[in-house]
């Protein structure tokens, strides 16, 4: 499994000034999505996007096109959904000749909740 961080935009960007500072390395996955809130993997894995992954995964469609007719949605509408998706570290946007394929690339996430701070971890399983 491989884990993303949970941390706040402040700490991200105190973080990001350090290392271009020189004060510390770069830390392990920090080129991994990660996310500022659990709220924000909860916005982003709504009812829809989840069937929306399910049928990526499931019907391999081999076009946003492809895609949009089978979930009747708009295609722009839907490449905004898929790019927030790519970003987050749930999908991949595969380019195959002119087209862009979507590939889901986690299998399972499993988070993990400090209660008494903001030490919250996400952990995401590859498909």
């Amino acid at each position: 499994m491989t884990e993303h961080r949970v941390m706040s935009l402040s700490e991200l960007e105190a973080q990001m000034r350090a290392v271009a500072r020189g004060e510390r390395p770069a830390p392990s996955g920090a080129n991994a999505a990660s996310f500022n809130s659990l709220e924000a993997l909860a916005r982003i894995l709504t009812p829809e996007n989840r069937v929306l992954m399910r049928v990526i995964r499931d019907e391999r469609p081999q076009s946003i096109a492809e895609l949009a007719r089978r979930v009747d949605r708009a295609e722009s509408n839907l490449s905004r959904t898929l790019e927030k998706l790519a970003g987050a570290g749930l999908l991949v946007l595969k380019r195959v000749d002119n087209r862009r394929v979507p590939e889901v690339v986690v299998r399972e996430l499993q988070v993990t909740i400090d209660p008494f701070g903001e030490q919250d971890r996400i952990e995401m399983a590859s498909a």
